[in-house]
């Protein structure tokens, strides 16, 4: 082969990364794709000239990164070849409780079907490569697992179990069938039923199951404050602070030294407030409004100072706090627990705009016309005061209930700030109004607040009520955001943005199609419908009875925002550019962006949408030293772990709620189907916010078949359907806190009604704790495996849910647990002798099935 350098398309970048350049990624896959069959490694050491031991050993590192990143894959042969001229597909595991899953392939392609035998070989969240093998009976493609590319978690959490003097863990993830085998003598001292977390010495193969040691005891199963601790290691969120950190916020001060005021614009004269909720503990913002009309509010508009928590002045780039805070992404909020993003020294202490103390704040100071348009905009470091802490219900009493007597008592209170509130509540509807005129798409949520009782029992399930206040304070922080994106934009910064895309295609195509059956319509456009579009259906529709159960279906066509370092414009809010600035307390992509604008305050660039102090001129690079390669990962990074964080957290409020429901088994309560799939009906219960399911096998007899177009289940023979929004009775019939489920069955009541006459709701409220709740590819329920032929539907009908338990491949894992609990207690003490002992190879207790008439043969424990 030629000189590998100049055939390298990539090599002035290779010479420019490394001082001893190799082959890149880009030439090593040309040159097998020309080779024609995969090539070993020694085979492309020569083929490409290498001699040097540093050339041998970074080519193989490359190799090996290559093939964790699915590019390549390495054969049984010790070859390596590419994974594109394999027909292989690369994608993240998703399992499914009921023992199946699928591969989400990376490329956007559809799912590929893995049964229960594949699902064995994988853990839900690994990423694999995998061959399409056929297609199932749904017509679905269906696949193999070739190779593991990279395993999603190291430990498993879940509750410790012996039988036969073996021991094993059943997960707590549903989407995890596998049960653990807990290596003999190591499982940490815990007791039968404790919940446990394990490490993963040996991963499954199609011979054996899991095994690993238990590496933490995290306590007793139903003790209060379980949920939290079982979901922060089964999601992996970092809760421990590593020792560097600790001693980083250690050496910070409890208050502002004098020394770091200097060079700021001092704004302590201005009342600013903050106003949060009652239980806050953490102030990241603060806000003050001036008229620059003299004869009455709305005149001449008005300047909107909104103060923001300078975090990073404190959190400085490279250091310990700002490593962990990047791992952390965010701060995570369970009922009355909080996971921080920063030490308290920080959330709740330095950085916090505790009242009446001084406190660093970078400020978006911003001129806002009569009708609601932002006119200019400034940015600087400086340092505030804050007048008074307030919550949303006392500024709601002070401006939407002025003369009763608690708005009075609380306006002679606060008298220093009421008229700065009364502009910010002038501003806050001019601002509405505008946001009305611009599109912004505003659905109506229900969210919810659980309320302990002793013992940290839920007492009561409270829904949330957003007055004016809430509102107020969001609209100012929209305008701070919006004005931030634009400053990034003009000067030209590689930043990271909120980017909320329009709604999928595929999804679009099935509103449509609901919106036809109902004689409506969503605008076509030539770029699809805009959310304008969106907001004007929703004021058409908004006095009809099916109101919303129209707005859950378009509230579920919507894509789900992320972090972007490419600025696509945020589709609900209909803003061209959109970022995050509001809360570096507990978002790291606001730091991100606070850096971001110090960057240009701290620069020598003449700008007019900057205000400086004196503070010196800092290189960018010291500052904020992102490209947007950089930047796209992290925002990739950010948006999942917010999303691990919903998840971690919706599924706290699930196992609360199913231990709220225990107790009331058999009861029947009033509901809204709040969705419809092929397996069943999602019900909600009025008053109460809990969500469980009817399944279909528990629905009267008749054959029902799933219209996605009308999001319902129509009965074959008696005509009998359930709709999205109908209004239902149902009895509690099973409550599972393993599986986070609650089964209901239609009561007498439901049964009993004229078919055809059932009510549709007046209220449809989506699940609680999204503002936003639109429904992720990861979080839909997967159909189950299609029914047989007309010829068996009777027999064949439904899928209960422990269908899963009867697959023959499901079972087989069982069996093997079974054979060895017997083969162990046959063997009585001999087996236990050998406990103690220990080795780094898999236990023979993990293989399979004995085979026909071998059940008395004795599995050899690990020596």
């Amino acid at each position: 082969m030629a000189d590998w350098q100049t055939l390298d398309p990539e090599a002035a970048r290779e010479a420019e990364k490394y001082e001893n350049p190799i082959p890149s990624r880009e030439l090593i896959l040309q040159r097998l794709d020309e080779r024609g069959s995969p090539a070993a490694r020694e085979q492309l050491v020569e083929e490409f000239g290498l001699t040097t031991e540093d050339q041998i050993e970074a080519l193989r590192r490359r190799l090996r990164a290559m093939e964790r990143d699915g590019q390549l894959i390495y054969t049984r042969r010790g070859t390596y070849a590419p994974v594109d001229k394999l027909d292989l597909i690369l994608g993240r595991i998703a399992g499914h409780r009921d023992g199946f899953g699928f591969l989400i392939p990376d490329d956007g392609s559809d799912d590929l079907f893995l049964s229960p035998a594949q699902m064995r070989l994988v853990f839900d969240g690994d990423r694999a490569l995998a061959r399409v093998s056929g297609l199932d009976r749904r017509g679905r493609r269906e696949g193999v697992v070739v190779e593991v590319i990279s395993r999603a978690h190291e430990t498993i959490v879940g509750r410790y179990f012996e039988e036969g003097g073996i021991g094993f863990v059943t997960p707590d993830n549903p989407k995890v069938q596998q049960e653990v085998l807990i290596t003999p003598g190591r499982n940490g001292g815990a007791k039968i039923g404790q919940f446990v977390e394990v490490k993963i010495t040996h991963w499954p193969t199609p011979r054996f199951q899991p095994q690993g040691d238990v590496t933490e005891v995290i306590g007793n199963y139903m003790a209060p404050g379980m949920e939290i601790d079982v979901a922060l290691r089964s999601y992996d969120i970092p809760h421990v602070w590593p020792e560097a950190v600790v001693k980083e916020a250690r050496k910070l001060k409890s208050e502002v030294e004098e020394k770091d005021k200097e060079h700021r614009i001092d704004l302590r004269h201005l009342p600013f407030v903050t106003i949060d909720g009652e239980d806050a503990r953490d102030f990241d913002d603060a806000v003050y409004c001036e008229s620059l009309g003299k004869l009455r509010l709305f005149s001449g508009g008005w300047r909107l100072y909104v103060a923001i928590a300078d975090v990073s002045s404190y959190v400085r780039l490279g250091s310990a706090l700002d490593a962990e805070a990047q791992v952390r992404g965010n701060s995570v909020y369970f009922p009355e627990r909080v996971v921080p993003m920063l030490p308290e020294e920080l959330s709740n202490g330095l950085c916090s705009l505790n009242p009446h103390v001084d406190r660093l704040a970078m400020v978006c100071e911003m001129t806002i016309n009569k009708s609601g348009q932002m006119v200019d905009y400034q940015f600087y470091e400086a340092v505030i005061h804050s007048h008074a802490r307030l919550t949303y219900n006392k500024v709601s009493s002070m401006l939407e209930h002025a003369r009763t007597r608690e708005g009075k008592a609380l306006r002679e209170q606060y008298s220093e700030v009421v008229p700065d509130l009364k502009q910010l509540y002038a501003l806050y509807k001019v601002l509405l109004a505008a946001r009305h005129t611009r599109g912004a798409i505003d659905f109506e949520t229900q969210e919810t607040r659980i309320i302990f009782g002793s013992e940290r029992k839920i007492a009561e399930i409270r829904p949330t009520v957003r007055n004016d206040a809430h509102k107020l304070i969001e609209e100012c922080m929209l305008a701070a955001n919006v004005a931030t994106a634009e400053f990034l934009k003009k000067h030209e910064i590689p930043a990271l943005y909120r980017v909320h895309d329009g709604p999928p295609p595929e999804r679009l195509e099935k509103l449509r199609a609901f919106l036809g059956e109902l004689g409506l319509s969503l605008h076509k456009g030539k770029d699809g419908p805009s959310p304008k579009d969106y907001q004007a259906l929703l004021a058409q529709i908004s006095d009809r009875p099916d109101f919303h159960l129209i707005q859950t279906v378009m509230l579920r066509s919507l894509s789900q925002a992320v972090y972007s370092a490419d600025n696509n414009g945020h589709f609900g809010l209909n803003y061209e550019a959109y970022t995050h600035f509001t809360s570096p307390i507990r978002r790291y992509p606001d730091l991100l962006t606070h850096r971001a604008i110090r960057s240009v305050i701290r620069s020598r660039q003449e700008t007019p949408h900057v205000k400086r102090a004196g503070a010196m001129s800092i290189p960018k690079a010291r500052i904020y030293p992102y490209d947007e390669a950089t930047l796209e990962q992290l925002g990739e990074q950010c948006s999942m772990s917010e999303r691990r964080a919903d998840e971690a957290t919706r599924d706290v409020v699930n196992w609360l709620k199913c231990e709220y429901m225990k107790d009331r088994v058999g009861e029947s309560f009033p509901g809204v189907i709040t969705a419809v799939t092929g397996f069943g009906l999602f019900v909600e219960l009025t008053d109460i916010y809990v969500e469980g399911m009817v399944h279909v096998s528990a629905l009267p007899g008749d054959y029902y078949h799933f219209d996605p177009v009308h999001h319902r289940l129509a009965g074959e023979r008696t005509g009998r359907s359930f709709r999205l929004g109908d209004t239902v009775e149902v009895r509690v019939m099973r409550v599972d806190l393993e599986q986070r489920k609650i089964d209901f069955e239609m009561a007498e009541n439901t049964l009993k009604a004229p078919i055809g006459r059932k009510q549709r709701s007046e209220g449809v409220r989506p699940q609680d704790g999204k503002a936003v709740p639109v429904l992720d590819k990861a979080e839909v329920t997967k159909a189950e495996p299609a029914r047989r032929s007309k010829k068996n539907e009777t027999a064949e009908a439904y899928f209960p849910s422990h269908a899963a338990a009867k697959n023959a491949e499901v079972r087989k894992s069982r069996e093997m647990k079974k054979a060895l609990m017997s083969d162990a207690k046959s063997a009585g003490g001999k087996s236990s002798s050998k406990a103690g002992k220990s080795s780094e190879k898999p236990s023979k207790h993990r293989k399979g099935p004995p085979k026909a008439g071998s059940g008395s043969r004795k599995p050899k424990a690990k020596s």
